[in-house]
């Protein structure tokens, strides 16, 4: 693991430069470029907003449910595109990876890295959106958001390596990921505040990392507050995630080229 981390480091001048490869290829040939980054979040809490404040009114403590639920759906968003293009980003690069040396995990966390560039721009939207409906800033989250980010990254990458590594040999995984990411949206607090779940269950709940790291984001956000402890089962299950992901890729990575 440590070496894996040193040669990937070592590496870094090619990780950028395929990072920026991918953001310049994906609005290349983009009316709207940027735009889109903003689009799809905002879109989804349009239509959340409708449904949860209209249709079926849900309790979010007081706080407007357009921000209670973008603050959720941004770095829900991250995940999931993340994790797609992760997954493809072996197969995607056939010649390279035949073709080519180099840390093949370039191809698959550049793709996240990518992805998080987009997280930065639709998070200026949350920014706008907290002005205008009266928020108030907490200078506090500038100490929280970063560590909480980290641990989001952290279950990103372990996931996305190894999702990466197993679809070169079985190509069904990446329409597998569709349907767990469905599943897995609607098992987070994304739409719904964790207090509709029962009590009893919350332990349960929390199991899920993304539980864990969307309430802080929630918590550091419109309270000010820190995390809770319900952060740490979060945090420890991307790091074991991380651990397994890696291990996962460098174990099959001399397979690729044949396989692919």
């Amino acid at each position: 693991m440590t070496l894996s981390l040193a040669h990937l480091l070592s590496s870094r001048e090619l990780l950028i430069a395929w990072t920026v490869r991918t953001i310049r290829a994906r609005y290349q040939q983009s009316l709207l470029g940027w735009f889109w980054a903003i689009v799809q979040p905002a879109a989804s809490v349009a239509i959340y907003s409708l449904v949860f404040t209209l249709v079926v009114p849900v309790e979010t403590g007081g706080f407007p449910y357009p921000v209670f639920s973008y603050i959720a759906v941004v770095p829900w968003t991250l995940l999931s595109t993340s994790l797609t293009d992760m997954t493809g980003s072996l197969v995607g690069n056939i010649a390279l990876v035949q073709k080519i040396y180099f840390p093949r995990q370039i191809l698959t966390i550049s793709a996240m890295a990518a992805r998080l560039m987009d997280f930065g721009v639709a998070a200026s939207l949350l920014i706008i959106l907290m002005i205008g409906y009266h928020s108030p800033f907490f200078l506090s989250a500038l100490i929280y958001l970063p560590l909480i980010l980290v641990v989001q990254l952290m279950l990103t990458t372990g996931l996305g390596l190894a999702c990466a590594a197993l679809n070169v040999f079985y190509r069904d995984v990446q329409t597998v990921l569709v349907l767990v990411l469905q599943l897995w949206f609607y098992a987070s607090p994304v739409i719904y505040p964790v207090s509709l779940v029962p009590a009893k269950y919350t332990w349960i709940y929390y199991l899920n990392p993304m539980a864990g790291i969307i309430q802080a984001y929630r918590d550091t956000l419109l309270t000010g507050s820190a995390p809770g402890l319900y952060l740490l089962p979060a945090a420890l299950t991307s790091v074991l995630l991380l651990v397994a992901g890696q291990w996962i890729f460098k174990r099959y990575e001399p397979l690729f080229a044949d396989i692919i």
